[in-house]
């Protein structure tokens, strides 16, 4: 038996889902599956499936930026 679903529509800048559309296809997804995604993980974690905050923090150290740089090019 087919599961019943609903149309969902929403307005998102035009490049911003041109790019996405072009990561989500080497992915071998369109954008409805990602959506579909988000929502299984949101059910599931019973919230989104990354943190939301107001305090600001860099991904990687500054210093791990550079020892990355410095392994993909070589020494400055």
């Amino acid at each position: 038996m087919a599961s019943e679903t609903t149309l969902f529509r929403a307005r998102v800048p035009k490049k911003r889902l041109k790019n996405a559309e072009k990561i989500l296809g080497q992915l071998g997804l369109k954008p409805g599956d990602a959506f579909n995604i988000l929502l299984a993980q949101i059910e599931l974690r019973r919230g989104l499936p990354f943190d939301m905050t107001l305090n600001a923090t860099s991904l990687v150290s500054a210093e791990e930026q550079g020892t990355e740089w410095t392994n993909a090019f070589g020494p400055y």
